[in-house]
């Protein structure tokens, strides 16, 4: 009798393990929030200014990331992991020459946005997203605000995954 409640006490605590770690492993569980947002937040063109971002190759895209107040507190405080209400956008544009301030410089050295490509947020809320990290994924197009749809979005969470030493944000702040 002892050696079955041993072995019954084992099994609990191996599935309460099993349990408390499915979150993590990126699968959302049936009935639960899809890993993306689906909406624009309001007000974001508003937020202040984390980064700025240049990526080259086939993006060649410029980037303004901006945080809304709960984002802004906790980069400025270095508080990891960031709160839920912590919302990040990331709003992109062609990275294009500008030949106007290159007559002025005599050379070919001035790049600035040229137009916008797409907007990406990260909404923080740990219950809602808890599969993905705590995190929600969202990309919109820049020429008719509609979000990407989940076959799209599905690489986000495996690539933020790589940086959770930083709770999956690349941007760091620059004040």
């Amino acid at each position: 009798m002892k050696r079955l409640s041993l072995m019954l006490a084992a099994v609990v605590m191996v599935a309460a393990v099993v349990a408390s770690l499915a979150p993590l492993s990126g699968h959302a569980l049936a009935g639960a929030s899809p890993a993306f947002v689906t909406e624009i937040p309001p007000g974001y063109r508003d937020w202040k200014l984390i980064s700025v971002a240049h990526e080259e190759g086939d993006l060649n895209s410029l980037g303004a990331i901006l945080g809304n107040d709960v984002a802004i507190k906790a980069y400025r405080e270095g508080k990891l992991p960031y709160p839920d209400g912590t919302i990040i956008a990331a709003l992109h544009y062609r990275h294009s020459s500008s030949e106007q301030n290159n007559k002025v410089f005599g050379q070919a050295q001035s790049f600035v946005p040229g137009a916008p490509t797409n907007i990406q947020f990260m909404v923080k809320d740990s219950k809602k997203y808890a599969a993905t990290g705590g995190w929600g994924f969202g990309h919109f197009n820049a020429s008719d605000g509609k979000p990407a749809d989940a076959a799209f979005m599905k690489p986000c969470f495996p690539c933020h995954a790589q940086v959770k030493d930083r709770d999956l944000v690349f941007t760091r702040y620059a004040p």
